[in-house]
Parts: C-alpha cells; structure tokens; sequence
C-alpha cells in the first residue's frame, strides 16, 4: 500500500473528517492504494470499550449508563432537552476521564490534556514521540495501528493534525509509527500545521522525528508523494472509508468546504490575517458534488468554512445543497433582508453560526470585525424571524 492516513484524536466525534475525505478522493481519483483511518472516533470507542475502577458512585452510574447514553446521541434522544445532552455528555467524559495513562492524559470527547505535557510545548511533543507507551491511546495503537502497519506497510503515513487537542496523541501515535518502521515517511499536514509552519516560519522543527511538515492543502503534495503529477482539485470528496454509524450524532453529518481562508481576513484575532493565506473559492458544483460523492453520509451538510460569503450565500438560497445544512457568517446587511433569509430556509438553511464577537464597539473596531452592533441586533432579529 502507498498511503496510510490517519486522523489523530481528539476531535469532537460528531463527523467524518473532511480533510482525510478530501485526501481520499483525490488517491481515489487516481488509483492511489490507500487507507484512511478515523483514529479519533475509533481511539475514543476504544477507551470507552474499556472496564474503568468505578470505585465512586459517579462512576458507577456513569459506567452503568454508557451504552444507553451513546445510543442516546445516536438516536436523538439524548437532544429532547439540554439537561439529557448534559447528563449524557458529562457522564461519557466521567468514563473517559477514569482512563489511566502514564503521562497523566485527561480525555474527553472534545479534547485531550496532560498534567505533565503542553500542546504548545515542541520538547513536550517530541517527548510524546519518545514515549508513544505512555499515550491513553497506547492500546489503541497496538490493537489497530500495528496490524494495519504489519499487514499493508505502507510508504507514507500522513497525519491530519488540525486542533491543539489532537496534537500530543498525534506525535505520540507518530513515534508508535516510527517505533515499527524505520523506512515509513511521517508526513503530518491540516490548520495547525499550517499555523506553525506560517506562524514561526522555522520549517520543520521536529526534523529527525516528522520528516515532513506540509503546510496549506494537501492534494497536490499528497499525489506526489504517491508519484503522481496534478493539483488533485475537482475530486469529490470519499467518505467510504468512515462508517457513519460510528459517529455521536443523531444525523449523519457530511463536513464540506466551499472556500479556503476568509473573504473578509481582516479581524485580528484570526490565524488566517497572521498567517497571510489566500482566499479561494469552490466552485458551487465542484461543492454540490461533494454530496453524491463516495460514502456521502448526506442527511446534514456541514459548510466547514471560516465564514460563508455573501456570493455562496446567493447561490445557496438560489441553489440549495438538498439536505439541511448550516455553517458560519458574517454579520452583513445580506442577513438583515427577511426575504433573503426565508430563501436561506427554503434552500434548508436550519443554522448560521454568527462571528458577533462582542457587544462592545470599541472592541469590535479593535478587532477589526467591521461590523456595527446595530447590525448585528437587525441580523439577529432577522434571522430569529426566518
């Protein structure tokens, strides 16, 4: 096998990853012998899998409760009223938080910390790749990793890393790698990548453990590291390989991406600005195909944008994705127009996700939103109207 890709935990597990199905498709596309691995969703199964000391009485209902509250996420039971979603969160990470692992991991189903280790220390990172046996997801590594590496050896394994939560169990899983190859090429690309690489401009700082740090998209340099020649754009993303059913989510969630960056890139916060990406836009139907693509779980499309701009948002309301979706916006007067927002509604617009930042002016113009609160008080009212 050429390619092994893997998406490190921990992520929220209410979705396939997008990058990985994009990587795929393009492999796909090509004839590229691949296999893409949601470590994050299986990693956190895994855990849960497991007996945990219920040694208090939280515990013990929490353990008590676990199947009944996953199936709970996954039927839409668990979202009658925010005190059931609450109980059923909080008691899963009570069962998740009892894992022991030797560099005193704290897990959840949003995040991982350590009470040893730093995300945002690089000797903490390469530490994690020293000692892949005192990962929480050591376990999962040797039951999963290795028989995958045993029995395909792939030439490259590409990891999606993206938030701080999955950093230490991704250099972590990379040293497990490295421990039983020495030939394989660790790749590691996705936002956090990206944001380091940008952000320090020091290349690759964790040379002689990654051999490579990619930063921005990855199709182009993911065929060439398969041998092939093309910008991978225009292939539909491939789910196939992420079983919708695993997921926490009462529907089936397909994550899409029309644009890369942010039209507007002026707020200050924003890693976009720092970083000094370019905006580009997807075509609507190169998007719109992402939907009937391999694997599609199709029942919520997921815009993974930084911000939908007003030209996407015309385009939807004209030409809807025909599945509910939902995304983030800008407060602009587009969202203040009641009949544009029924149009939104009709193309099955049931979210927006409003950057509103502050209730502050001043603070508004600090940040450089370029936005008035009066606006965002019409936009709100518009948008609860629709």
């Amino acid at each position: 096998m050429d390619i092994l890709l893997i998406h490190p935990p921990v992520v929220k597990p209410s979705e396939p990853p997008a990058g990985l199905a994009r990587l795929a498709g393009v492999l796909r596309a090509h004839g590229v012998s691949h296999l893409a691995l949601d470590a994050n969703i299986e990693g956190l199964l895994h855990l849960l899998g497991r007996r945990v000391a219920a040694d208090d009485t939280w515990t013990r209902r929490a353990a008590n409760h676990l199947e009944g509250n996953l199936a709970s996420l996954r039927s839409g039971e668990a979202f009658v009223g925010i005190g059931q979603y609450t109980r059923a969160v909080t008691e899963i990470n009570r069962v998740l938080a009892r894992q022991p692992a030797a560099a005193g991991e704290l897990v959840s189903l949003g995040n991982l910390t350590s009470r040893s280790r730093s995300p945002v220390r690089s000797r903490d990172l390469a530490e994690a790749f020293r000692h892949p046996e005192e990962s929480v997801f050591y376990g999962y590594f040797r039951e999963r990793i290795a028989p995958l590496l045993e029995e395909h050896a792939p030439r490259v394994v590409g990891l999606s890393l993206n938030y701080l939560s999955q950093a230490l169990a991704a250099f972590a899983l990379a040293g497990f790698v490295r421990e039983r190859s020495l030939d394989v090429r660790i790749v590691m690309g996705g936002g956090l990548v990206t944001s380091w690489i940008r952000g320090t401009g020091t290349g690759n700082p964790f040379e002689g453990l990654v051999d490579e740090l990619h930063e921005g998209p990855g199709e182009e340099r993911i065929l060439a590291l398969a041998g092939r020649q093309g910008k991978g754009t225009g292939c539909p993303p491939d789910f196939s390989p992420f079983p919708a059913d695993l997921y926490l989510s009462p529907a089936r969630v397909l994550p899409l991406s029309a644009s890369q960056g942010c039209y507007w890139g002026k707020c200050a916060f924003c890693p976009e600005k720092a970083e000094g990406s370019r905006y580009r836009a997807v075509p609507l139907g190169e998007v719109l195909r992402g939907i009937e693509g391999e694997g599609a779980p199709g029942r919520l499309v997921h815009f993974c944008d930084n911000a939908l701009s007003p030209a996407l948002l015309e385009s939807l309301a004209r030409q809807g994705p025909g599945a509910p979706w939902y995304g983030f916006a800008r407060v602009t007067p587009q969202l203040a127009d009641p009949d544009f927002l029924r149009a939104l509604k009709r193309s099955g617009c049931v979210m927006l996700k409003l950057g509103i930042e502050s209730g502050d002016q001043g603070v508004l113009d600090a940040l450089g939103k370029g936005i008035r609160l009066e606006d965002s008080l019409r936009v709100l009212e518009a948008v609860k109207g629709a």
